[in-house]
């Protein structure tokens, strides 16, 4: 009776995947719209990170913002913290949350007289390498 020889399959190839081709900047602060339903009136709103920024009753603190790199469908997304400062003083936390920048109705401030929403992401600008020290 001949013996079967043992055969072994080949190892499975692995793919890895390749790195992005950039990496998404890192945000310095966030670029906010707001709206004055009251007097009617728009904003641009530049707000740094964890830099409080007053935007008339309200106080607006960004945590964080994400973009998404450039070979994706554009997005950027902010974590925000807003107060409103009362007439009497008191200070009430009305928001805590990510916003999104293409849904913001998704998670909206909810306010009577303010509308705030997500721009974009501010980078800080980047700094040239340091040129490298001539060969002697």
């Amino acid at each position: 009776m001949p013996s079967n020889p043992v055969v072994t399959p080949p190892p499975p190839e692995v793919i890895t995947p390749a790195p992005p081709s950039s990496a998404a900047p890192i945000a310095s602060g966030v670029i906010l719209g707001g709206l004055d339903k009251v007097a009617a009136r728009t904003a641009k709103l530049e707000v740094n990170m964890n830099t409080p920024v007053f935007y008339n009753t309200l106080i607006v603190t960004a945590r964080a913002c994400k973009t998404r790199p450039p070979e994706e469908p554009p997005e950027s997304a902010a974590f925000l913290e807003i107060q409103d400062r009362k007439p009497d003083g008191t200070i009430q936390k009305i928001f805590s949350g990510w916003m999104f920048a293409s849904s913001p109705a998704l998670n909206a401030l909810e306010h009577a007289v303010y509308d705030v929403w997500v721009v974009s992401c501010k980078t800080a600008p980047t700094q040239p390498a340091a040129p490298a020290p001539p060969n002697t």
